[in-house]
């Protein structure tokens, strides 16, 4: 299947004695200065709910830890939105069926693009990215990506995310003491590329962009946190704005959050949320 071509609907599963058909694959899509680490907790609670949930980190992290990324970050190095959502498109294509997509920051992007794509049979973007042509911009999240956006040299680097970086934007509800156990299990440098390619993305155009108007999209959740320092409230409701037309799209704020907010006290309630949702939007 190309990008291009939306995904052909599920087949029908015969049944046998009532029993239900195979309940559909979630993939769970990391963002910047993360792995696929950060989502260990809601691999765990879906399971409990009868679901596989699946987290493959960004093409060339491989399984590596975020202590040997952090160690030897050069596969980061010029990786770009295409290379990452092709990267999702091939392991979506070895599923049995579409599969529910939920992603956190870029890859919050990356579900939006997969659904304007076709794949997919429900999508979750947490404290998303936005996609091209949403001119939506706030200090704080100047101030997180500075680091990257600061300095022209790093367009193509993999820049170091240092502890106070991290407990600015990730741990801001948090002790500097707790925060730092976090930026030790999951975090890792920037794929600064891909951060440039979402800033300048602003005006419109590039590998960030999406289908506003896309009827037969799957249904699409956007949730936001008010304490978001990276991806603001005002961010997410913009992108919201974008959307037009039959297909469902909805948003939930969820108060006190911050863009850590897939490992921040309370994230039962979040995944809780979005399950339902998916669920319920779905007819699953």
């Amino acid at each position: 299947m190309s990008s291009s071509e939306p995904v052909a609907p599920p087949e029908e599963v015969p049944h046998t004695n009532g029993t239900s058909p195979p309940k559909p694959t979630i993939l769970l899509i990391h963002g910047l200065w993360m792995t696929g680490l950060c989502w260990e907790h809601w691999i765990t609670f879906f399971a409990t709910h009868g679901y596989t949930a699946i987290a493959p980190s960004w093409p060339g992290f491989g399984d590596r830890t975020p202590a040997e990324i952090r160690a030897d970050p050069k596969a980061l190095e010029g990786l770009t939105i295409h290379a990452v959502v092709n990267h999702y498109v091939k392991i979506i294509e070895t599923l049995p069926s579409p599969p529910i997509i939920m992603g956190h920051s870029f890859g919050g992007l990356f579900v939006q693009i997969l659904l304007s794509h076709g794949y997919g049979v429900a999508g979750v973007g947490i404290s998303p990215a936005q996609p091209s042509g949403v001119l939506a911009l706030k200090l704080s999240t100047v101030k997180a990506g500075f680091g990257v956006l600061g300095n022209p040299f790093t367009y193509n680097k993999a820049v170091p995310f240092s502890e106070s970086q991290f407990h600015y934007a990730f741990g801001n509800a948090l002790g500097k003491a707790e925060s730092k156990v976090l930026w030790e299990r999951y975090s890792v440098p920037a794929a600064a590329h891909i951060l440039w390619q979402g800033a300048l993305g602003a005006f419109g155009g590039g590998d960030g962009a999406v289908d506003w108007k896309k009827a037969d999209r799957a249904p699409l959740l956007l949730i936001a946190g008010t304490n978001d320092h990276v991806v603001p409230r005002e961010v997410v409701e913009a992108e919201k704005k974008k959307y037009h037309g039959k297909a469902v799209v909805e948003l939930k704020i969820f108060e006190g959050r911050t863009h850590g907010i897939v490992n921040q006290e309370g994230w039962e309630e979040v995944a809780g949320f979005a399950l339902e949702w998916v669920k319920e939007k779905a007819n699953m």
